[in-house]
């Protein structure tokens, strides 16, 4: 197939087409896409091909004669216009002797070929199996040989020398028996060195699958990871809450006391005045650090929402690495999370606490509230 200049039958005008050879006909085109065909040259035993000199500013002409009409095509140089009337002089004579297309014989030789290397295959790895077998069966008569001489290594000093030559000789067998079959492995590995080239498919899959596993480890330990600081940022929310309600227990004690102290006579005033500022200072403290705590709060929550949107998507990194792995090998299962325990939402915010917890935590509260007062 390719590009060649046709003349036409009516206005004798030279037009550029894609000619494309078939076991019997030929076809042209307007460009190589095949959308819009314009004709067709029917080849039979009757057909001829011969080439022309050139003419009219044409060259490299060459003329297939049919029953019914004659074609002249110029081809792009001489080596295609060689191959062109060869080509069609190959299909004309095929045609005459009423034999097959080349294409449908090396396909069949292709399958033949195909078949007797899977044969080939086969018998190697039947033999590669028993040379296997055949390896195990020696290792374990070695074994059970190196067994007998650790029971006879027990017996009394004077057979020591006739064990040992016992022994040596032994492995020498054994030795030149596994050279042996060591060279005779080399003789089938390199029979399968020569048909490593039909396995380069099969190997590259499993080169990819094994990349998509460690993926898909390196995104479950992502995962875990940001589990960890979940767990870390919970903990980090529950001091914090605890350190808050501290102060609050304190700043309620310091506002009893201020009140307390308004309470007094006036002639303990002055005297209170002092006092009262002292403890306003530090009730001042008292709040500042408490906004401190309620910053560190909201920062804690933050770094919460911020581990939480990481474990979703390592989550969903690793649920895509599975979908990927299961299209692949079709033996993964999606592993879905556990049960978590609900949340629960405070005055300040979430929780990470249980209600057990939180139950505990108030009688500890009303305690200290109690002794205060």
């Amino acid at each position: 197939q390719g590009y060649m200049l046709k003349k036409g039958h009516k206005r004798k005008n030279w037009t550029e087409r894609w000619f494309v050879l078939k076991p019997s006909i030929i076809s042209y085109y307007v460009s190589e896409d095949l959308k819009d065909k314009k004709g067709d040259i029917i080849l039979d035993g009757n057909c001829c091909v011969e080439a022309l000199p050139d003419k009219d500013g044409k060259k490299c002409l060459f003329l297939i004669k049919c029953l019914d009409k004659s074609f002249e095509i110029s081809a792009s140089d001489k080596k295609k216009k060689q191959e062109w009337i060869q080509a069609i002089q190959t299909t004309v004579n095929l045609l005459r002797a009423g034999s097959p297309a080349p294409h449908k014989e090396a396909r069949q030789k292709r399958k033949e070929l195909r078949q007797k290397l899977l044969a080939e295959q086969e018998e190697l790895e039947r033999q590669m199996k028993e040379l296997q077998m055949a390896n195990e069966n020696k290792q374990k008569e070695l074994e059970t040989v190196r067994k007998q001489l650790e029971v006879a290594a027990a017996r009394a000093a004077e057979e020591e020398k006739k064990r040992l030559q016992t022994q040596v000789e032994l492995q020498d067998r054994f030795s030149l028996e596994l050279e042996r079959e060591k060279m005779v492995r080399q003789k089938m590995e390199e029979q399968v060195a020569q048909k490593s080239s039909e396995l380069e498919q099969y190997l590259q899959r499993v080169r990819e699958l094994e990349e998509m596993y460690k993926q898909l480890q390196d995104a479950l330990e992502d995962e875990k990871q940001a589990r960890q600081d979940e767990e870390t940022v919970r903990k980090l929310q529950a001091r914090l809450l605890e350190e808050e309600s501290a102060k609050r227990a304190e700043l309620e004690k310091w506002h009893l006391q201020q009140q307390q102290t308004i309470q007094m006579t006036e002639a303990e005033k002055q005297e209170l005045e002092n006092q009262r500022m002292i403890k306003e200072r530090a009730l001042q403290v008292a709040m500042q650090q408490l906004e401190q705590l309620e910053l560190e709060r909201k920062e804690a929550l933050e770094q919460y929402e911020e581990v939480k949107k990481k474990l979703e998507a390592a989550a969903n990194n690793t649920k895509s690495w599975k979908d990927k792995v299961a299209h692949h090998e079709g033996l993964i299962r999606l592993i879905e999370p556990g049960s978590k325990n609900p949340h629960l939402i405070t005055n300040w915010g979430p929780a990470a606490f249980t209600e057990a917890e939180l139950e505990q935590r108030q009688k500890n509260w009303k305690g200290k509230k109690a002794t205060s007062e």
